[in-house]
């Protein structure tokens, strides 16, 4: 990784594989060291933030967090606040608990009704009881693709309202398995050791997503801006976190484990929208908690974007 390539070895490998060096290079022209100034009044007005993060087992975990528009907000160009008093957060979520050992964080700010995204790279430091500060490393826009628009109806704090415990466990149960079947988004974060953590957005049609059983996924990987972050990762490190949003019901579900890249893989269904391109998820823990915050969203329309597989019929779960 240099000034004129912001890439490491694990990017380099799959964009060479994938005859993708030189596009590469063009749209990684768009990664500053800085957050574009135009995208500073956008961070302020979000309800959400999606952080990566890394635990003592060196796992990689992916959380949400939910708060009043302005719980995260920009101080300059190179430095973030993140203030809990406006956001709704729990204490089992793995995120607190990694930052006490690792403060390496990637993050996707993310407006789901306009399809803008942010991605910023950093540190994260606590410099009071409710307040962090980001120290940005990476900063850049993501294309709108393979979102699907949410109109955010409510984004308000609760006041001592009774929250079911997490739930943990190393497989899913059928619920969790439904949920995942049923899922148009989630999210990613995947690490590389001396670059940091990334956090990369996912979506597709409802069942985009395959749950070949309790501990194994298949995920396809569509077009996208060549850049390769988050397989890239998965070259050179290949533990991840992946978290659902269940919008319906209001719950989250993290998952940790290790991906696996699927290169030419069988693709009869046109699952790939052409790729060919999957990757396996092994399940090696999860939990799944409330969100702890009073936020509702109404879907508008799925991505044009998005593959429309000819597939028949889903494995059983």
């Amino acid at each position: 990784m240099t000034n004129n390539n912001p890439y490491h070895e694990g990017e380099l490998a799959v964009q060479t594989r994938l005859n993708a060096t030189d596009m590469a290079l063009k749209t990684g022209r768009v990664i500053r060291d800085s957050i574009p100034g135009g995208a500073l009044p956008f961070i302020e007005q979000q309800a959400m933030v999606v952080i990566g993060s890394i635990d003592p087992q060196g796992q990689v975990w992916a959380s949400i967090l939910f708060g009043q528009p302005g719980f995260l907000r920009a101080i300059n160009m190179r430095t973030l606040e993140l203030n809990l008093a406006q956001a709704g957060s729990s204490a089992e979520d793995p995120l607190w608990k990694n930052l006490e050992s690792n403060f390496s964080v990637g993050l996707i700010v993310i407006e789901l009704g306009s399809r803008r995204r942010l991605r910023v790279n950093g540190k994260l430091r606590k410099v009071s009881d409710k307040g962090y500060i980001i120290d940005v490393k990476q900063a850049y826009a993501n294309c709108p693709k393979y979102i699907q628009r949410r109109h955010l109806k409510r984004a308000t704090q609760q006041f001592n309202q009774q929250v079911e415990p997490a739930k943990f466990s190393t497989e899913l149960n059928l619920d969790q398995k439904t949920l995942i079947t049923n899922s148009d988004t989630f999210f990613v974060a995947s690490a590389h050791p001396d670059h940091g953590v990334d956090a990369s957005h996912r979506g597709g049609q409802p069942g985009f997503v395959t749950v070949l059983n309790e501990t194994l996924l298949r995920i396809p990987d569509y077009i996208g801006n060549n850049m390769f972050n988050t397989l890239g990762n998965f070259q050179s490190y290949p533990y991840a976190g992946l978290v659902f949003i269940d919008f319906q019901h209001k719950q989250l579900l993290q998952l940790t484990g290790k991906a696996k890249i699927l290169w030419h893989f069988d693709d009869k269904n046109d699952e790939t929208g052409g790729t060919r391109r999957y990757w396996e998820f092994e399940i090696m823990a999860l939990q799944e908690r409330s969100i702890p915050f009073n936020i509702d969203w109404e879907l508008l329309e799925y991505s044009p974007f998005n593959p429309q597989p000819t597939k028949t019929s889903p494995p059983p779960l």
